[in-house]
């Protein structure tokens, strides 16, 4: 049997987040469940962070208490926490619910200073120490941690980014001991050949620090400024990389990675993804005209959210 490849699909946390508009709650749950009814095993539901942040999120607790009692079997749910409070809120969700809703946490470092510091607001030794009691609280309450490294190729405040300093964030994230870790192209300026050898470096980089073998604790974030994000995700397979972030319908983009001259591109989409998949020869367990169905469910959210917002203003 082929090997199969993991994806997580990101669009009701890093799709959304970005949006003019917000969602109504109820509509954000009704997306989750359609991913994970197209046979999408991980989905990134939320962020706790604070509303004044990122407003589109604000409402992490109420639609965690929307899921609860209706998490698909096999599905496993993960939500961004940048604190020890946003932590907080993830356990006081699954305390609510009476059952291990989110199973995951992941935390947000950059391969950037200055982004780091926009993003953060801490510098990157600063960021990775502040993890180490979110880490260690995650893992005492049996919780996953997903490490993010963001701006892995280049940087939208400085430029190109050198393959060794990914890897040295890479590797201080896995000194935490958190389970896997996300590289993220932030800005989607990744070609085959610059992805390849930032992926090549970090993964010989957790291998020598840790002995990380298993390319699964490695996944790929992308997105897609330039249409070449299908020929990173080729590399990635190539490299032995088999866990990978798709958006339904291309949703997404941080908030914190535009400039006045460049707004930030959205993730590939996870029906491009489960398509390179599928020509790799190998599984995915995603039903696509399901799939196709919770994009169109996507757009329509997102249409209808801007509508509203354009109406207001």
């Amino acid at each position: 049997m082929p090997e199969r490849v993991r994806i997580t699909d990101v669009a009701p946390r890093d799709g959304l987040q970005n949006e003019p508009g917000f969602v109504p709650t109820a509509s954000k749950a009704e997306l989750v469940r359609a991913i994970a009814a197209a046979g999408v095993r991980e989905v990134e539901v939320t962020s706790f962070v604070r509303p004044e942040w990122v407003p589109q999120l604000g409402d992490a607790a109420a639609l965690c208490d929307l899921l609860a009692g209706h998490k698909p079997e096999g599905v496993r749910f993960s939500a961004l926490v940048p604190n020890e409070k946003g932590l907080e809120g993830v356990l006081a969700a699954n305390e609510r619910a009476g059952m291990k809703l989110i199973d995951k946490v992941s935390v947000f470092a950059a391969a950037s200073e200055t982004f780091s510091r926009k993003n953060t607001n801490g510098s990157i030794a600063e960021t990775i120490e502040r993890f180490r009691p979110v880490v260690a609280g995650a893992q005492k309450h049996g919780l996953a941690v997903r490490g993010y490294v963001s701006c892995v190729v280049a940087c939208p405040f400085e430029g190109p980014i050198e393959p060794f300093a990914v890897a040295a964030v890479a590797t201080r994230l896995a000194d935490l001991g958190i389970d896997e870790i996300d590289l993220g192209d932030t800005i989607g300026a990744g070609t085959g050949a610059t992805f390849g050898r930032v992926l090549s470096t970090t993964l010989q980089a957790l291998d020598e620090a840790h002995e990380w073998t298993d390319a699964s604790r490695v996944t790929v974030h992308l997105h897609d400024t330039h249409g070449l994000a299908a020929e990173c995700v080729r590399v990635a397979l190539e490299l032995g990389v088999r866990s990978f972030d798709g958006s339904v319908a291309g949703l997404g983009g941080c908030p914190f990675a535009s400039t006045p001259e460049r707004r930030a591109p959205g993730n590939i989409s996870t029906e491009v993804l489960v398509r390179e998949v599928e020509r790799a020869g190998l599984r995915h367990d995603v039903d696509l005209e399901a799939l196709g169905a919770a994009a169109a469910l996507a757009q329509r959210l997102v249409s209808d959210s801007r509508l509203a917002e354009g109406s207001a203003s």
